[in-house]
């Protein structure tokens, strides 16, 4: 039996992007909220900087990978960007398992801790632009959302400058600009690569990367922000089992979640609940909260719940640099961390079909993002260089999240990651994988190997390595270069202005459940090709302010047909 604990304004699932702005906007705003997270406390050990080793060449991690594998990191390790520093913040792969059909690999690289993945990613944070939100309409393909750029715009500068972003002014239709803190940086070996690029390709804009200042205390603003207010309860490792609901009015009425150590059943409740615990787990979470006034799922009366579910297409390169021997440029437009350095790199927005000329052989397009020169190599050994792209997946119904029949150790049903690749996204995958053949010898650059889901772009791979090692390298990439390892998935609870064919509506409010709201990037209905962490934090702001605003009018106990703010 459940152990019944008391009532909060508000309850919000997840701690990362998403949870971390919506506590913020809640908690400012007057409300008493919850934040549930099946992670631990971060702590102070967690942050001891690593050991700085003698500098050493581009190589394939093969011996702190074989230690995360056997610490239970059998999928966590095989991320195409591995670093043994970010491996602390991720799952154990025994204790958190996943499926997926043998033909369909997937590699679903996540955290659990309170902040989730803004531990572990690259802090870049681009927004989208009407070229994603109105996609259906400049290519005829799929739907468009049920928002504009202009909705989220205010949004976006809100949260930009509650955690501080970095870059600088491109004035660029796709990503726009931002509100930033301070200006963006380029190495030596950036500038060059710029100039060679955009002198061949006018359009391929290679600008700096626009990145999250670091935030010492190791709390995500936004959970800080919200701590001060005092009006914020945390409860981490809470593995949340179910939203349960009323069977009268369908109306949520709280959560119920484990406890992950004693493993004993607690029932909280609320006025409302906001679910950011990430596009997989959000899509399990509602499937799992049946009832009979939800028989297949809280939000799921359209039947599309866990469809439409995507994550960009990936290829990777890596490269040396021989004109720059020996050369690194260590950054310092942003504040020093002594655990993560000062993030940065390039990025090449995407330059293809960005109005209603498509003309390129396919739909949608292509970016890139990558470093160079940015730590050290041996004295005499080209920069270090790499740069991968990612592509837009299309939406299409059969990709998909459902529930298995097995059961985690909390009892709750493992995810089933059903994601295959069309013909569209095998287009883009060789389109980038010839782009970034290109490019790397536009620049000069040394090719180790290029490859994707779509296999390697050459057979011939790092020249440095004996035949042994690349044998291991060969057998090793199909494991890592597989779809998932773009690591920014997305979709599975849309949104739309037809409850017939979404999930939520334009302020991340289920159809079936107007108290409950989904503001993570389970509600994007196009995937874009930069990363979703800033509109996921535009996004749960909004919805969250929404919430505060409207907590005692009636509109969070009826669906909205035009929901605004």
């Amino acid at each position: 039996m459940a152990n019944v604990e008391r009532r909060f304004d508000a309850i919000v699932i997840g701690s990362g992007p998403g949870g971390s702005t919506a506590v913020k906007e809640l908690t400012e705003r007057g409300l008493e909220v919850l934040l549930l997270d099946a992670g631990r406390e971060v702590r102070e050990e967690d942050f001891i900087p690593p050991v700085h080793k003698k500098p050493a060449v581009m190589g394939m991690d093969l011996v702190p990978r074989a230690k995360a594998m056997a610490s239970g990191q059998f999928r966590q390790a095989c991320r195409p960007y591995f670093s043994p520093a970010s491996s602390r913040f991720l799952v154990n792969d025994f204790e958190d398992p996943y499926t997926h059909p043998l033909n369909h690999p997937y590699l679903w690289v996540r955290s659990k801790l309170l902040g989730g993945r803004m531990h572990s990613y690259g802090r870049v944070l681009q927004r989208m632009s009407d070229v994603d939100f109105h996609a259906a309409s400049l290519d005829g393909y799929g739907s468009d959302w049920p928002i504009s750029y202009a909705d989220l715009e205010p949004w976006y500068e809100r949260v930009e400058t509650s955690v501080g972003v970095y870059g600088d002014a491109d004035g660029l239709v796709h990503p726009p600009d931002g509100s930033y803190r301070g200006p963006g940086f380029l190495t030596r070996v950036e500038r060059d690569f710029k100039e060679k690029i955009e002198g061949r390709w006018p359009e391929r804009k290679v600008i700096s990367w626009r990145v999250q200042a670091p935030f010492l205390d190791r709390v995500p603003p936004g959970i800080a922000d919200a701590k001060q207010t005092g009006r914020l309860t945390i409860r981490t490792e809470a593995e949340v089992v179910h939203i349960t609901t009323d069977d009268t009015t369908g109306l949520a009425t709280g959560a119920i979640f484990v406890d992950r150590n004693t493993r004993r059943e607690h029932r909280v409740f609320a006025d409302a609940v906001v679910v950011c615990a990430s596009t997989i787990e959000s899509i399990r979470l509602l499937l799992n909260s049946g009832s009979s006034r939800h028989p297949n799922g809280l939000g799921n009366s359209s039947g599309i719940l866990g469809h439409y579910f995507m994550d960009q297409t990936i290829s990777v390169g890596f490269f040396d640099a021989p004109r720059f021997p020996g050369v690194w440029d260590p950054a310092d437009n942003v504040p020093a961390d002594p655990f993560y350095g000062v993030p940065g790199g390039i990025l090449i927005p995407r330059y293809e079909n960005l109005d209603t000329e498509q003309d390129a052989g396919f739909k949608r397009g292509i970016s890139f993002q990558g470093l160079g020169g940015r730590f050290p190599v041996p004295d005499g050994h080209g920069a270090a260089f790499g740069l991968g792209g990612s592509g837009e997946m299309l939406a299409r119904f059969d990709n998909h999240v459902r529930l298995s029949s097995r059961k985690d150790k909390w009892g709750l049903p493992l995810p089933f990651i059903d994601l295959s690749m069309g013909e569209n996204d095998r287009k883009l995958l060789q389109r980038t994988m010839g782009v970034l053949r290109e490019m790397a010898d536009e620049a000069g650059l040394r090719v180790n190997f290029i490859g994707s889901a779509a296999g390697l772009e050459s057979p011939k791979v790092w020249p440095d390595f004996n035949p042994l090692q690349r044998a291991i390298f060969k057998q090793g990439i199909k494991l890592s270069i597989v779809l998932g390892a773009a690591i920014h998935e997305t979709g599975g609870a849309r949104m739309g202005n037809d409850p017939a064919m979404s999930v939520v509506n334009g302020v991340n409010q289920l159809w079936d459940a107007p108290n409950v709201f989904v503001p993570d990037a389970a509600s994007f209905v196009s995937g874009s090709t930069v990363g979703p962490a800033l509109t996921i934090m535009a996004l749960s702001a909004r919805s969250a302010a929404f919430v505060a605003e409207h907590a005692t009018d009636g509109t969070l106990t009826r669906p909205t047909q035009a929901a605004t703010i």
